[in-house]
């Protein structure tokens, strides 16, 4: 006869569903009564009693008993639930694709007690050879963050995540401008189509497109005044206060800046008033009203596809490849063609919107034209009648 176990040892007995024996220990009870209990399993009766006597010594030790089940996607998917409220919804929505694609498909049917550092590692590794470093920090972050958030809720007792560098990924397509002759033919396609005075703007002002997303007609102002009794001018301007990140802030401070208009922006904004009145009119009960300078046909803000796909029609009538341009790359072309006209740089760091001239230099590098060039050039006029002087021959004795 198998020998009874002692009270208090717990009971074990075999599983026919799991095909485990498992073992069980009564701890306490719950302030309703209930019997806490708590398991452990294994092919053998003493797999499964070691794997109790583990769990009792963390008990006694203090530590959280993680459950055997909680996967990596169970973690993921906890956290995008309830660990980014408050969040912008171009982030959460950022955030679910990049977790859906990248990490829960290689991660996620592992158990999270289970992961460990080589498994990050060897992820990271394998994603760098199709992913931007850029990109590959934001998994690492959400996979750090991810972990964390379960740490604090005694799902696992120790973050892995934390302990692996991130490496080295593929480089992304650089940055580049429109040359002078490409910028004209932009402006030249884009009064055709509804998105034109937007890409005019962000061509002629160098606003960011999440700026201009965000502009409203009452921060705009195509009339300006003129001056008066000793006070001077003020120009058509444009109030880049707002964007549509999170709470509506610009990306900095500085960032938040009022812009005069070149005479080309007035009055291609006119003419896209003028569209969006028509637009209110034939919407009619279905126009939505938020104040938008740039807006569906509903009058509701446009997203960042709205946009894209929008823009590559004016690139594609431009005689432009529409696959070799975004809508960011308008602002670049505003810092190349200020810097190849001769614009200072602390004059394009303040149109821009950036808190000193090292952010416009390190971001937008290609674009700004060399000013170590220029003493070169100032020395050759201060001394453009002084000729060099001959250089001596070899058989002659030098002065």
């Amino acid at each position: 006869m198998t020998k009874r176990r002692s009270r208090g040892d717990g009971g074990l007995h075999w599983d026919k569903h799991r095909e485990r024996w498992i073992a069980s220990v009564t701890i306490g009870y719950t302030p309703d009564g209930k019997r806490i209990v708590k398991r452990g399993s294994g092919k053998s009766k003493t797999d499964a009693k070691k794997k109790l006597k583990e769990v009792l010594r963390k008990l006694d030790d203090g530590l959280p008993i993680e459950p055997s089940g909680y996967t990596v996607k169970d973690a993921v998917d906890a956290w995008l639930r309830y660990g980014l409220r408050g969040r912008d919804d171009e982030t959460v929505t950022n955030y679910r694709s990049l977790a859906e694609k990248h990490i829960i498909p290689d991660l996620g049917k592992r158990k999270l007690p289970k992961l460990d550092a080589d498994d990050v590692d060897t992820w990271l590794e394998r994603k760098s050879e199709i992913l931007s470093t850029r990109t590959l920090r934001l998994l690492h972050s959400i996979l750090n963050r991810t972990v964390k958030f379960a740490q604090a809720r005694d799902k696992v007792n120790r973050n892995v995540v934390i302990l692996c560098e991130i490496p080295q990924g593929r480089k992304g397509r650089p940055s580049k401008s429109l040359t002078f002759e490409q910028a004209e033919a932009v402006l030249r396609a884009a009064p055709k189509f509804r998105i034109g005075a937007y890409v005019t703007l962000s061509l002629l002002i160098g606003a960011r497109t999440e700026e201009l997303r965000a502009l409203t007609w009452d921060h705009v102002d195509l009339e300006g005044k003129p001056a008066a009794d000793g006070v001077p001018a003020v120009p058509p301007s444009i109030m880049v206060w707002h964007s549509v990140r999170a709470g509506g802030d610009t990306k900095t401070k500085k960032s938040r800046r009022t812009l005069a208009l070149p005479r080309r922006c007035v009055d291609t904004l006119r003419q896209h008033r003028a569209r969006q009145d028509m637009e209110r009119k034939a919407a009619g009960d279905d126009w939505q009203e938020t104040g938008l300078v740039f807006a569906t046909r509903r009058g509701t803000e446009l997203d960042a596809h709205n946009v894209r796909r929008d823009f590559r029609k004016v690139i594609r009538a431009a005689g432009l490849a529409p696959e070799d341009w975004t809508p960011r790359e308008m602002r670049h072309s505003f810092v190349s063609l200020l810097s190849d006209n001769g614009v200072p740089l602390e004059d394009i760091a303040r149109l821009v919107g950036h808190s000193g001239t090292s952010t416009t230099e390190t971001v937008y590098r290609k674009q700004i034209r060399p000013v170590l060039i220029e003493g070169a050039g100032a020395m050759d006029l201060i001394f453009k009648d002084q000729a060099a002087p001959d250089e001596p021959s070899p058989d002659e004795p030098p002065r």
